[in-house]
């Protein structure tokens, strides 16, 4: 069983304060779960075929920016499974927001989170599959994690067109990884793509599918990662700009201020969960109380 971890709100998303251990134990937890339910061992009616998947989201203060003005990412972040703080200054407007709570001062990093799982699989029967980035990339991914992990199980690959796909196109990929019975989805097409496929891909499989950002190619060796000393003191996005500053530049200036003025603008007001009770008093041990989706799914459920 998963750790309890408070819960607390910070932009209008439910963030579990999650170390790094507890967080990787938390994603296999849900997806031995996942694969209970795939092979009826739960003892829930229908459960091997009907059981909506858990979708995992590494939020930063990029992504809770993107979800202040964006109704529908907000809705699908606020019905995941799972919202992991991918960032120290999430890390610390939590705990400015949320003064009463009992929250670790480190984020949960994404390549962290990754190799981590990677780690506790090793030796069981859960299987991954990587979907994302560029074919090279994934190659080089796949060798990386084979290399440090022989004991996991890798069970497919597939970097898609950067391109939105067409419904047979998403049908076929979705069918793809049922028939790969994959129990962990690792999914890394950027924000905030990588989390509505993550969302859409539960709607349709029992499957954990955790959107993980640049992991992909932090792990794989493709970019350099930013030193410790910055990432731990919330200068990792000022170590990406210098080195994408072309493809960053609009991101980080106009998303960091987002992020600044949103926790400005919850601090100004009290924070409270939908029993009554403040923000950050309630305990997540299994995922957390799930919120109404506000927007239809887009692929059509795919059974076995």
């Amino acid at each position: 069983m998963p750790v309890a971890a408070p819960v607390v709100e910070c932009l209008g998303v439910p963030i579990t304060a999650h170390t790094r251990d507890s967080a990787a134990r938390h994603v296999v937890h849900l997806a031995d779960l996942m694969r209970e339910a795939r092979q009826g061992l739960t003892g829930e009616p229908g459960a091997s075929g009907s059981r909506r998947g858990s979708d995992v989201h590494l939020s930063n203060a990029y992504t809770l920016a993107l979800a202040d003005r964006d109704p529908e990412l907000r809705a699908i972040l606020r019905s995941a499974a799972l919202n992991l703080p991918d960032g120290q200054p999430v890390v610390w407007a939590n705990r400015l927001l949320h003064p009463t709570a009992e929250l670790p001062g480190t984020r949960v990093y994404g390549p962290d989170l990754l190799t981590d799982v990677f780690a506790l699989t090793q030796h069981t029967e859960l299987n991954h599959y990587l979907l994302g980035s560029t074919p090279q990339v994934l190659d080089a991914l796949h060798r990386e994690l084979r290399r440090r992990y022989p004991g996991a199980r890798i069970v497919g690959t597939c970097s898609p067109p950067f391109r939105p796909l067409h419904v047979h196109e998403r049908r076929q990929q979705v069918e793809r990884i049922r028939s790969a019975a994959a129990d962990i989805v690792w999914v890394g097409l950027g924000t905030p793509k990588q989390d509505r496929w993550a969302a859409e891909l539960c709607d349709a499989l029992p499957v954990v599918a955790v959107a993980v950002g640049a992991a992909f190619d932090f792990v794989a060796g493709n970019k350099p990662q930013a030193p410790h000393w910055m990432r731990h003191n919330g200068l990792e996005w000022l170590f990406r700009l210098g080195c994408e500053p072309r493809r960053l530049w609009r991101r980080y200036l106009f998303g960091n201020a987002r992020f600044v003025h949103g926790v400005v603008r919850q601090a100004s007001r009290p924070v409270r969960t939908d029993s009554g009770a403040v923000a950050g008093d309630r305990l997540n041990s299994g995922g957390l109380v799930r919120h109404r989706r506000e927007t239809p799914a887009r692929i059509p459920e795919v059974r076995p």
